[in-house]
């Protein structure tokens, strides 16, 4: 989510970069700020680069606050600005065009003075940025191996412009993917996902993953659904359905979009072909690939659980005709799950949305459908089992017994008898069914 740059942020970038200019050194705004100053947008942040190396940052802002951060790269943060000392401070005479032929991508290697208003530009980056094209600065295949994650940066910053690959650097990524495997980090590819699912469409993304070869890399239980027929339901394939489902969800939940990504892919499992036609019964039960590539990329146990669960619940239906009942017995499986209602509808919508063969919610099904979950979340209705007006030491007094195994059992069918009646769930009623099932026994 992008941050709004205060006037305050905008006065301290120009107060560095003056102080720099009026003791003989050259200070630039570099990389992604300029990058989004050309497309009209808030920058998320500011990077300056000066040729002064970092001692002589160190001194010239002693009066301010000062802190140096990284070994391999030090960089020092001046009043919160991140200011580096050039990768090629020694080529004086080139200089910002040394450090900039050093960047991974055109759009990212301009520099830009505010003071006195002056873009360098060597790459012609804003010519690539006005045709919405990625293509990487000087000896591509160079930078593609100083950092392998390049690769993904590029899938990430074509679907950021709306715009595609050069041909040149579609090939270079096409001939080096396999570097991927051996030497990026699994946690920053996932911070380039995490990135990626924050865009307007973060389906141009995963797209461009697949053109490149990167995808079976990343997500290959998403991958093999590419060709995968949609089924007599659908009007798209798998894949294409998965990613009009994933845009479909907020942008400001981006673990939900990938679980929106994601909620289909054990139909690869699950196909088979009943009475002539294509069936994926019980396709959500099919995850563990899904979960596999999730692992694959370090994301937490939390993020994974809960896409996972999404996964399971997705198909659960809701529907004008659905009864209380059935209602109870859907949010007692999403507590189960410890998933929030809003989540599920949200998954239900984009799903529907999703399918080219069938009409999206109104807002008035919508609204319905919610009114359904909220009548029966009424405060004496019971879908979970603390609701239950009956604790397990009622039903070990009641019935006599050790504490074990069997109070448990006994509450849960106490529970399922409520689901089904929520006039039962009073004491009296339920000492009563606790005392049946005794005699049963």
């Amino acid at each position: 989510m992008a941050v709004l740059i205060t006037e305050k942020v905008k006065k301290t970038v120009r107060f560095i970069i003056d102080r720099f200019k009026k003791s003989g050194f050259q200070a630039y705004i570099v990389g992604g700020a300029v990058r989004d100053i050309m497309l009209q947008k808030s920058p998320d942040d500011f990077d300056i680069l000066t040729n002064a190396a970092i001692k002589e940052i160190q001194s010239l802002f002693s009066d301010q606050k000062v802190k140096t951060v990284g070994k391999a790269f030090p960089v020092c943060l001046v009043n919160g600005i991140e200011v580096s000392s050039g990768r090629a401070v020694f080529d004086v005479a080139n200089f910002p065009e040394s450090d900039l032929a050093k960047r991974d991508f055109t759009i990212n290697a301009m520099a830009y003075d505010p003071i006195a208003k002056k873009i360098i530009d060597p790459f012609n980056g804003r010519k690539d940025l006005e045709d919405a094209v990625i293509r990487f600065t000087k000896e591509p295949e160079k930078r593609i191996r100083e950092d392998p994650l390049r690769m993904i940066r590029a899938c990430r910053f074509v679907a950021m412009i709306k715009g595609s690959f050069s041909l040149s650097s579609l090939d270079i990524i096409l001939a080096n993917k396999n570097l991927l495997d051996e030497s990026a980090a699994k946690e920053r590819i996932q911070n380039e996902i995490i990135k990626a699912l924050g865009l307007e469409k973060p389906s141009a993304f995963f797209k461009a993953l697949k053109k490149t070869g990167l995808l079976p890399k990343i997500f290959p239980s998403l991958d093999r659904c590419c060709d995968l027929d949609g089924g007599p339901h659908h009007g798209e394939t798998v894949f294409e359905h998965s990613m009009l489902v994933g845009d479909a969800l907020p942008s400001s939940l981006p673990i939900l979009r990938l679980a929106g990504f994601l909620h289909d892919t054990g139909k690869f499992n699950a196909a088979r072909i009943k009475e002539g036609s294509l069936t994926f019964a019980g396709h959500e039960n099919y995850s563990r690939d899904a979960v596999c590539d999730l692992q694959s990329l370090r994301f937490s146990s939390k993020d994974i659980s809960y896409i996972e669960s999404l996964i399971k619940a997705h198909m659960r239906p809701l529907k004008s005709e659905t009864t209380p009942k059935a209602v109870r017995r859907l949010l007692s499986m999403l507590d189960k799950y410890r998933l929030d209602y809003r989540d599920f509808m949200r998954m239900r919508i984009a799903d529907k949305k999703g399918n080219l063969a069938k009409s999206p919610y109104t807002i008035s099904q919508i609204r319905r459908r919610l009114k359904k979950i909220y009548d029966v979340m009424a405060p004496n209705l019971a879908f979970r089992m603390d609701h239950l007006e009956i604790t397990g030491d009622d039903i070990i007094k009641i019935l006599g017994i050790n504490p074990g195994p069997d109070v448990g059992k006994i509450k849960k069918k106490l529970f399922e008898k409520v689901l089904d009646d929520p006039a039962l769930n009073n004491y009296n009623a339920l000492k009563k069914l606790c005392l049946s099932f005794q005699i049963k026994k």
